[in-house]
């Protein structure tokens, strides 16, 4: 069981390590994405290159993140372990093993291996885990899932009214479990957990964020910048 255990999440780890904004910045701009603005791997920071394709190929890819693991482990445990894990009278079901893939993966994201466990800061990744829990609402047509509109809708706001991306992230996490709360069908026990989960998250987010919250106290952060800044 432990062993079982411990190699899925082995798993969720090494694919929530992989480090796509240096990946993508050496790739196609043959530079060392830590060696400017914030020296953080995340998108922001991708975005001070001056590219917006990156920056926003980097997003995409980080917010993916749990979906990949996600599916790697539960493709693990049914190809190698032959199905759900079970724990003596009690079943690991698949909607707390997503929740603990999905936390595995966000930490990764911020600590990973092949970086010396320095990358970025977990939102975008965190942001991707939204998708994996959230209810749908029918809407011209369309499934929309309300919890990424509702926490997309809450940076936008932030992020036109303050210009920093910073304030955005560290406000979208704040209000997460109150969205998860109200938004979301807490009918399963399981679920019901998800309010915890976001509780979580929203600790790690502002330990993570703990330079740009000195920053934005003392009123030396900067703004959201859609090109590259000559002085970094």
């Amino acid at each position: 069981m432990y062993l079982k255990g411990f190699i899925l999440f082995l798993i969720a780890y090494l694919i929530g390590a992989i480090p796509t904004g240096l990946i993508l910045t050496k790739l196609f701009l043959k530079q060392d994405v830590r060696k400017i603005g914030s020296g953080s791997t995340g998108a922001t920071n991708v975005l001070r290159t001056g590219s917006k394709l990156l920056a926003f190929m980097t997003l995409l890819i980080d917010a993916l993140k749990p979906y990949f693991a996600v599916f790697a482990v539960h493709f693990a445990m049914k190809k190698l372990f032959g199905g759900i894990i079970t724990y003596g009278a009690y079943g690991l079901y698949s909607e707390y093993i997503t929740m603990v893939v999905c936390g595995i993966a966000i930490f990764a994201h911020c600590f990973p291996i092949y970086l010396k466990f320095k990358g970025g800061k977990g939102v975008a990744t965190a942001f991707g885990t939204l998708f994996l829990f959230s209810k749908h609402i029918e809407f011209l047509g369309i499934s929309w899932a309300v919890l990424p509109l509702a926490g997309l809708g809450t940076w936008l706001t932030v992020a036109f009214i303050s210009k920093k991306s910073s304030l955005s992230a560290l406000m979208t996490a704040l209000v997460l479990p109150v969205y998860v709360y109200y938004l979301n069908d807490l009918s399963s026990p399981a679920s019901t957990y998800l309010v915890y989960f976001y509780i979580g998250v929203v600790v790690f987010v502002i330990l993570r964020h703990t330079s740009n919250i000195k920053r934005l106290i003392s009123g030396t952060e900067s703004n959201i910048k859609l090109h590259k800044d000559e002085n970094k």
